[in-house]
């Protein structure tokens, strides 16, 4: 589905709609019929608009442009509505846009500098996150960025061992990816025969059962494994192979070799290795590479909800 071409035709549709009504007489206030079409008219140009900027950018971006548009509207309705009656056609429309500046300059902000809602869309993540789980990512654990640029104007943390971190996918950064950080700037990374070694050092990992996945119907082993102190579950299926196939053409690849038992890496400056916990089912660093500092997003903190599950809810397992 095209939604380039969608929201270019709710736009066409809604900005007709809006001109059609222009010739026309100023709506009287018992018009209740001609002012809500001005209206609906308007609501439809500035979703057609917003949902166009979306499309071909980010959700960030369609967002910025709601809030210039209804921020900027008012302002240059602002003369109209003063020399005209309380009935006219730029009192309503100010009405109509300044009414929605104030939520969607709220939701901005809380998703650009607090706290961004995700969705689970695969397993790579199991059993630590499921398909399906609704998570918090926080905005400022890393530093504070600008919107849409994703420029890093303050310094806070930097991801450490362990964090799970959504970061746009450096081979299509419109696409935001889930791992788990296991390596940092200047780490010496080995996932060789199924055994992850940081800087010469093998993680311990202890036996954990098995773990039921319910969409594959499969027992697949889990063990615990200690990354720095951060305890996690993790899933090695031991009929896969250790070998990486599929290899992406990334920067710094000779910074990785590659052999039958798995995959040695030294970790850039600036840059981060990243694996999902569901070992043999996860396109991760080992497939396409180093994730940038510029593409990070933030840190996962929390379940906050599940509909399948709702025992789930403010937890982080």
């Amino acid at each position: 589905m095209n939604w380039t071409y969608i929201f270019g035709g709710i736009t066409v549709v809604g900005a007709a709609w809006a001109l059609t009504d222009l010739g026309k007489p100023w709506p009287k206030e018992h018009d209740g019929g001609r002012i809500g079409n001005v209206e609906f008219a308007h609501m439809a140009l500035l979703f057609g608009l917003c949902g166009l900027v979306g499309s071909l950018s980010s959700f960030a971006a369609a967002m910025l442009a709601a809030i210039l548009i209804t921020g900027l509207v008012p302002l240059v309705l602002l003369k109209a509505r003063k020399t005209e009656g309380t009935n006219s056609r730029p009192s309503i429309l100010h009405a109509l846009y300044w009414g929605f500046f104030p939520i969607i300059l709220v939701v901005f902000l809380l998703r650009s500098f607090a706290f961004e809602p995700y969705k689970i869309p695969s397993g790579s993540m199991l059993p630590t996150l499921l398909v399906g789980d609704f998570i918090l990512v926080n905005k400022y654990t890393y530093g504070i960025r600008l919107p849409v640029i994703n420029k890093k104007v303050v310094e806070i943390n930097q991801p450490k061992h362990g964090d799970v971190m959504v970061f746009r996918w450096p081979v299509d950064p419109s696409i935001d990816y889930i791992k788990r950080v296991v390596g940092v700037p200047g780490d010496k990374i080995e996932y060789i025969n199924k055994r992850l070694t940081i800087n010469g050092k093998e993680l311990p990992v202890q036996p954990d059962g098995d773990f039921l996945d319910k969409d594959k119907a499969l027992s697949i082993p889990r063990y615990k494994e200690n990354l720095d102190s951060v305890e996690h579950s993790i899933l090695i299926d031991k009929d896969a192979p250790a070998f990486v196939s599929q290899i992406f053409q990334y920067p710094y690849a000779d910074k990785c070799h590659y052999n039958e038992s798995g995959v040695r890496c030294e970790v850039p400056p600036g840059h981060y290795f990243m694996m999902g916990d569901n070992r043999d089912n996860s396109q991760d660093s080992r497939f396409w590479g180093f994730v940038p500092d510029e593409n990070i997003v933030g840190k996962a903190v929390l379940i906050w909800f599940n509909f399948s599950d709702l025992s789930r809810l403010g937890s982080f397992r």
